[in-house]
């Protein structure tokens, strides 16, 4: 497969603080602009600029919609600090999800797109376990060890995981060497975040080591279950696909919260309000409003423009982590961020240019009925 086929995957790395995975979304997206493009478009059909894909969007919802992906899935990092304080962690991302995927597959029925196959739920179980109960069950439970933008910013190097695994994987061609550079950046980054870690002693009560340690394995997974979601079979509607994701994700984060004791220590009464807020927030405007507006997004705009809050995030994390929790802006994590983001921007623009002159050998993967 040409390097344009690794795309979909690289738009869709960090969603929500891991969330459902947003390159299958815009695999489908993309399917379905592609049908409907003029044969001889085709092919260009799904790198074509904003303005040729909007015809009744405005400007001002082009931009309210990057805002809205920019801010909320940059402040998620934050509201799972926030809600964790007082929610054991595994039964607050659960419950997060459970009800959002509630509420998506309630609005997937209202439309009449509901019907999915065992086969379907099959996909969506392996694949929340991989993005959910792995990925974003580890930004939780990491939260508790690390700040939320040191976390926002050791997820950013997903995408670095995604081209790797491709090319390990025979999905994707060996990296050009200017990616090559992107991806030692990144890991060069990682390990300046790491260093002063690595004797695993306590920060404050915390071990940062710890919290690292944990982020690195749980973005590995995440980023194997991202890969096998671009080659499964997804019910024909994204939305549809979010909702089955989060509802098994979600049962699968409150059965590890089952084993892992937290509801035997935890008392409803013991939630602060700063706690519920930031759950209701996480639910609402992380989960629903997030992922209408990156489905929209995908409907009305070009994907490379989309993929933007890939690296565009990681800063909006680190700067609400300063700004509203207290969080210790260090030049070595500032040196770190600029190393990461940098090297991802670097990776996902290399890949869309080599993209644009390599056409794929083969994108296409037919929905499930």
């Amino acid at each position: 497969m040409g390097s344009a086929g690794i795309l979909p995957a690289l738009f869709g790395m960090l969603p929500d603080s891991f969330g459902p995975p947003v390159a299958a979304i815009a695999m489908q997206e993309g399917r379905r602009q592609h049908a409907r493009a003029p044969q001889g478009a085709q092919n260009l059909n799904f790198m074509t600029d904003c303005r040729h894909f909007m015809t009744a969007p405005t400007r001002i919802r082009i931009i309210v919609a990057f805002a809205a992906l920019y801010l909320i899935w940059g402040s998620t990092f934050l509201g799972i600090r926030f809600a964790i304080e007082t929610i054991p962690p595994f039964l607050m991302a659960g419950a997060r999800f459970l009800i959002a995927g509630v509420i998506m597959y309630s609005i997937a029925l209202s439309q009449g797109i509901g019907k999915s196959s065992w086969a379907n739920w099959r996909t969506s179980l392996i694949i929340g376990a991989c993005l959910l109960l792995a990925g974003n069950g580890g930004v939780t439970i990491s939260e508790q060890y690390i700040d939320s933008g040191l976390a926002a910013l050791i997820v950013a190097v997903v995408p670095i995981y995604i081209v790797i695994l491709g090319w390990a994987s025979g999905m994707t061609p060996r990296p050009v060497p200017i990616v090559w550079l992107g991806l030692v950046g990144g890991f060069v980054g990682v390990g300046v975040l790491l260093g002063p870690a690595l004797s695993f002693s306590s920060n404050g009560g915390r071990h940062p080591a710890i919290g690292m340690s944990i982020l690195l394995v749980t973005s590995f997974i995440w980023s194997a279950g991202s890969l096998y979601s671009r080659t499964a079979k997804h019910a024909a509607s994204p939305f549809l696909t979010a909702a089955q994701q989060m509802l098994c994700g979600g049962l699968l984060l409150l059965l590890a919260s089952f084993a892992t004791g937290e509801t035997r220590h935890f008392h409803p009464n013991s939630m602060s309000i700063l706690s519920l807020a930031s759950f209701a927030y996480l639910v609402l405007i992380g989960a629903v409003i997030g992922y209408t507006a990156y489905i929209w997004l995908l409907r009305h705009c070009d994907p490379a423009k989309v993929a933007t809050y890939a690296y565009v995030n990681p800063i909006v994390a680190v700067l609400l982590g300063a700004a509203f929790a207290g969080e210790t802006l260090t030049m070595r994590t500032l040196v770190a961020g600029v190393l990461i983001i940098g090297s991802v921007a670097l990776v996902i623009t290399a890949q869309q240019l080599r993209a644009r002159t390599e056409p794929a050998i083969s994108t296409a993967i037919e929905p499930a009925d």
